[in-house]
């Protein structure tokens, strides 16, 4: 019988590409075949927004980025095939985001996750 573990998610990776706005490396993270939700202001729950595959979920990730602001990733558990995260982001103007994310792997791939986030108010 074999024992031995898939390969490991890779905090690692995942914190550098955060903290180094690297849009490529964070999806080299995902399967082929991730689904990723979006639940914020504008996409409430009953109608997230829903991004499928490698092409559509990069597009999303080079966009926010590219952004001029600062993220950080505050905290990162996993446990056997689950992630959860939690990532702080400052625009210049000071307006705050904060996003809490949970995910699902298959073979140390991204497969599913699902992004909660919240905006500093406007004024």
């Amino acid at each position: 019988m074999d024992t031995a573990a898939g390969p490991g998610f890779d905090t690692e990776a995942l914190r550098r590409g955060i903290e180094g706005q690297d849009a490529t490396a964070l999806l080299s993270l995902y399967a082929d075949d991730a689904e990723l939700r979006v639940v914020d202001r504008n996409t409430q729950p009953s109608h997230p927004m829903v991004i499928r595959g490698r092409e559509q979920i990069g597009t999303m990730l080079a966009d926010v980025y590219s952004r001029d602001m600062t993220h950080k990733l505050d905290r990162c558990v996993v446990q056997g095939d689950h992630v959860a995260f939690q990532e702080s982001c400052l625009y210049p103007d000071g307006v705050r985001v904060l996003a809490n994310s949970m995910m699902s792997l298959r073979d140390g791939k991204i497969v599913d996750q699902t992004v909660l986030q919240a905006w500093d108010a406007e004024e």
